[in-house]
């Protein structure tokens, strides 16, 4: 018998249970994986409070890294022995050890250790498909990146600035603006005291932005179109702050014919080829120094629901990693 974490019901982070759960051998397509590290995501949050449902009883957790222990029937391309991560499949990372569909992992090169994996795989390959799929960015266009300072923020600006664009950002105090700054955000900005909009609008001279990166909804969804120029786009990705409820689209008519996208990163890679192309790239800026992966803090695997609280405080930077 192996623990996990599980839920029975929705709600706060006490609903998280800690729980003996029995491992079976893994069967045609699947591998049996042994967890070495863990990713915690603002999305185990809205999964585990009912914002996004999910089938109860259930597993926590998107994301993490380990050893494969023994392939199913069918498994050609995987070993046991091999380091692998993911993100996405079954909802269930939150383990020492489970079953998964061997389709859904990635191989790690020897230059990215297991906890860059665990802290990696969703956050960086949402920064991924954000910037070179959903907008394109090119050099010299300058972007704003709400939540500047956390895991997918701080992979967005240094990449973003590797590209060449002009970063402004949007962070909830001033040590996190020296943090978003040390990572390539150019204009960091202090919402807490600052407007964004009327930022935006001193740094590009009155010509606003070609696109919005925007994880935070309900606080900041409708200030955000502000800050797009004619024919603009707006990518909500998340939703932190709330949801921003109900959108009558002829807003996007009356400032400037913008347009709206809600991806998700699920859908990006839902074939295998998708997901190994963007999961290589990342691996690619990762191990030329590009992207620096920021493990600001661990957590025991257990103490889920403390690593909670903080994330949802606001007390947590970059990337968080619980230890099996």
């Amino acid at each position: 018998m192996v623990h996990a974490i599980r839920i029975h019901k929705t709600g706060g982070p006490e609903v998280m249970q800690w729980e003996e759960v029995e491992v079976p051998p893994p069967g045609p397509g699947q591998v049996r994986l042994r967890h070495t590290a863990v990713g915690l995501n603002y999305i185990d949050t809205y999964q585990r409070s009912g914002l996004y449902p999910i089938p109860l009883p259930s597993g926590m957790g998107n994301e993490a890294a380990g050893v494969v222990e023994e392939v199913g029937a069918g498994v050609t391309d995987l070993a046991p022995g091999d380091r692998v991560a993911y993100s996405g499949g079954p909802i269930g990372a939150y383990a020492e050890a489970r079953v998964m569909p061997a389709d859904r992992l990635v191989k790690l090169p020897d230059g990215i250790s297991d906890q860059q994996g665990a802290a990696m795989m969703l956050k960086g390959m949402t920064a991924q498909y954000l910037i070179r799929r959903t907008y394109k960015v090119q050099k010299g266009d300058t972007v704003l990146v709400h939540a500047a300072a956390g895991g997918v923020g701080l992979i967005m600006c240094q990449w973003l600035k590797h590209l060449g664009a002009t970063v402004i950002g949007t962070v909830s105090s001033d040590a996190k603006a020296e943090l978003a700054r040390k990572n390539g955000c150019d204009y960091p900005i202090v919402y807490t005291r600052e407007d964004f909009v009327e930022r935006v609008l001193e740094i590009t001279k009155g010509e606003k932005l070609p696109v919005v990166y925007d994880s935070v909804g309900k606080d900041t969804f409708f200030k955000s179109l502000d800050c797009l120029r004619p024919l603009g786009l707006m990518v909500t990705f998340g939703q932190s702050s709330g949801p921003y409820g109900p959108v009558d689209l002829g807003i996007l008519a009356q400032k400037g014919s913008l347009y709206v996208t809600r991806p998700t990163l699920f859908t990006y890679v839902s074939k295998r080829e998708d997901l190994l192309a963007t999961a290589n790239e990342l691996f690619d800026v990762v191990q030329k120094g590009v992207v620096k992966i920021s493990i600001d803090q661990t957590y025991p695997l257990k103490e889920a629901a403390q690593a909670h609280r903080d994330l949802q405080a606001r007390k947590t930077t970059g990337s968080t990693v619980f230890t099996v």
